[in-house]
């Protein structure tokens, strides 16, 4: 049985994550994945696969807000390794707290952001080795690690949790 690899990566809601209405902008969720994709390639010893691995598709639901300040965490999964391609679904959540400045809750009367999935996704990368016009297949050496590395250990905000945001 493969134990594909994960990864938890946590951040904060920096203010140019944020829109107009205070709270993170979609296109941060692309960000916080790469993020997550580049710790765990680093993580595997892959960091040479950057700038061979163009996205090819990308897809998101969002499903509630989350706040400047807030930490936010992304986890990362590995969910098939085709011959030249890589797939992998996420999932990012925010932290328990209080709500949003004005007043927001969730469906099931909690805060928007207590801790509950904010987005999910799916994210799919080719291989495609330098110079070359296409996909091209991933050396045995890179499928050996991306189909039995497993679960990462989590990359998390070690201080200043919980710190009052700045006025």
């Amino acid at each position: 049985m493969p134990h594909l690899p994960s990864v938890v990566v946590e951040r904060r809601v920096e203010w140019t994550d944020t829109d107009a209405a205070g709270h993170y902008h979609h296109s941060t969720v692309i960000r916080w994945v790469e993020a997550a994709e580049a710790v765990l390639l680093r993580r595997l010893g892959l960091s040479h696969l950057f700038g061979s691995t163009p996205r090819v598709h990308f897809e998101a639901d969002y499903r509630a807000r989350l706040w400047f300040g807030e930490a936010v965490r992304t986890e990362l999964r590995v969910t098939k390794v085709g011959a030249s391609s890589l797939h992998y679904a996420f999932t990012v959540r925010g932290e328990p707290g209080p709500p949003g400045p004005d007043g927001t809750t969730g469906p099931d009367g909690t805060t928007g952001s207590d801790g509950a999935v904010a987005a999910t996704g799916r994210m799919v990368i080719a291989h495609s080795a330098a110079r070359a016009t296409g996909t091209t297949p991933w050396p045995a050496e890179v499928r050996e690690v991306l189909t039995k590395a497993g679960r990462q250990a989590p990359e998390l905000i070690e201080n200043n949790r919980g710190g009052a945001p700045c006025a």
